[in-house]
């Protein structure tokens, strides 16, 4: 089966690593959409050379590694990277005028970030995802989370939101068309959350929050700019290199689309970009309601349930580390989701009082009757620490996984 990959942002190059280093499809063929440089050598230049990762055939093979990209053709637009042939589109933007079917590619991920509206048709003026579907592909996958533009509409039938390892197996192939792999904050969280829901249940969760400390991405500005009209976050046109700056995240709102239990728990999602080119890290705040006050949840109980999820089912996504790790450390961290930072897992137990009169929804009666009358529940608030290569390690690497677990249950 042949992969075709659509851009080559920061995802979409380091999907193309991924896929030359795994070689699990046949080729590759990657649509630019656009003459880069001079000529090929120059795309390909740019294909080999990373400024945060460093050179690809170093990464690939080691200090003494020789150039691994061979047999470049201007004319067809084509290379063989570490063995694997890969050829390059450069002319159409529109997704449905990019023309899969003439090259035999059935899956196709789509990494501009442009087109994450699955009920925008094939033929909207400015591109959709559907589009890739009318070129031909028979599944369009998403390298970001939906988002649907017409507030009145609801996910179509044959889209789905998917995280390998979590619910991965919601795919249907008969039905799915379009595929979203969620974001990189999703994909970490999601693996320091589901341990939580599988061990507690969702009910003794009575709250949860995350903040994301993000690197620095593609969509920020390397200098101040004056904001577009009708903007409303001057934030995002802020110098990345010298600002520590708010800004949002749709994780929340995604993570309950890959973990269905999290829509009965009150969750809220924040993130801050800071001026890194990648490694970024989750600090997830979790309420839980204790049922032995003698004996409450502690940190050695949360890390317990972390490191068994880590050792057992989620071995080939999840790690626990009882190192002291620093972002760097985190960069090109191969094959991991999530790295839990066990040593920093903080937990605190207090009775939190609940007035019974107060609480809502109850008949006016029962009301005066429980008036002035208090519940003293035990909560314990742990707060845990997870890194993540938001782009190499976790995310590409996540993806990747995903596009060949689709591949191979399509007939």
């Amino acid at each position: 089966m042949k992969l075709g990959i659509n851009s080559m942002g920061r995802i979409g190059k380091l999907a193309l690593w991924h896929q030359v280093a795994r070689k699990h499809f046949d080729e590759v063929v990657v649509n630019v959409g656009r003459p880069v440089g001079r000529n090929l050598n120059d795309l390909l230049h740019a294909v080999e050379s990373d400024s945060t990762y460093g050179n690809l055939g170093k990464f690939l093979h080691g200090y003494n590694a020789g150039r691994i990209i061979e047999q470049a053709d201007e004319a067809k637009g084509t290379a063989v990277i570490n063995g694997l042939p890969v050829r390059f589109l450069r002319n159409a933007r529109n997704p449905k005028d990019i023309g899969w079917r003439d090259h035999g590619v059935r899956l196709v991920v789509d990494c501009t970030g442009a087109f994450i509206d699955p009920t925008a048709s094939a033929d909207e003026k400015n591109g959709s995802l559907r589009g890739h579907l009318a070129a031909g592909a028979e599944k369009a996958v998403l390298s970001a989370p939906f988002k649907i533009k017409n507030k009145q509409l609801s996910m179509p039938e044959d889209a789905v939101t998917t995280v390998m390892g979590i619910n991965d197996d919601v795919f249907d192939p008969g039905r799915h068309v379009l595929i979203s792999c969620a974001s990189c904050t999703t994909t970490c969280l999601s693996f320091m959350v589901k341990p939580l829901v599988d061990h507690f249940g969702a009910d003794r969760i009575l709250s949860a929050s995350m903040v994301t400390i993000h690197a620095s991405t593609g969509s920020q500005k390397v200098l101040d700019a004056i904001p577009k009209a009708a903007a409303t976050d001057l934030r995002k046109t802020r110098s990345v290199m010298n600002n520590i700056i708010l800004t949002t995240t749709g994780a929340a709102k995604a993570l309950r689309l890959v973990i269905p239990e999290m829509g009965e728990i009150g969750f809220m999602a924040e993130s801050v970009r800071i001026p890194s080119t990648t490694g970024s890290l989750v600090i997830l705040t979790v309420n839980l309601q204790s049922e032995d006050a003698a004996n409450p949840i502690n940190r050695n109980d949360i890390n317990g349930i972390l490191k068994e999820a880590a050792e057992g089912a989620f071995s080939k996504y999840m790690v626990f580390s009882e190192k002291q790790n620093v972002s760097s450390d985190i960069i090109g961290f191969p094959r991991a989701a999530t790295v839990i930072e066990s040593q920093e897992t903080h937990t605190r137990t207090a009775f939190t009082r609940v007035n019974l009169g107060r609480v809502p929804g109850l008949p006016e009666k029962i009301q005066k009757e429980l008036a002035g009358t208090t519940l003293d529940v035990p909560v314990t608030q742990a707060v845990i620490y997870g890194w993540y290569d938001n782009e190499l390690g976790s995310y590409a690497h996540m993806l990747t996984e995903n596009l060949i677990h689709m591949s191979e249950k399509m007939v």
